[in-house]
């Protein structure tokens, strides 16, 4: 599993029958600090996650075990959306704290 932050959306109105009606955006991969690595992916959202949220995804054949994805050609989905995380004791995100 890896941490991304949602940055967009994407909209793709020609695509492969199976991935009708799922929800794609673009996660921005994060460091164990919550930085931008500046490395993207497309990934399904599997969890009504939305833009600004910070996220866990999985990629690779994970990416088909969830209900949403299963049987899709999907390579990355949005799994969990992030509450909060600590990092040798402190806290390193926290969605409810004030930026």
């Amino acid at each position: 599993m890896l941490l991304g932050k949602v940055a967009g959306t994407l909209v793709s109105t020609q695509k492969d029958e199976k991935l009708r009606g799922l929800k794609f955006y673009l996660v921005e991969k994060l460091d164990l600090r919550g930085g931008p690595t500046g490395a993207f992916v497309v990934a399904a959202d599997s969890v009504g996650a939305g833009v600004g949220e910070v996220v866990i995804y999985v990629s690779g054949s994970s990416a088909r075990y969830t209900p949403a994805t299963e049987g899709k050609p999907a390579d990355a989905t949005i799994v969990g959306i992030v509450d909060s995380w600590d990092l040798n004791g402190k806290i390193a995100y926290d969605k409810g704290a004030k930026a």
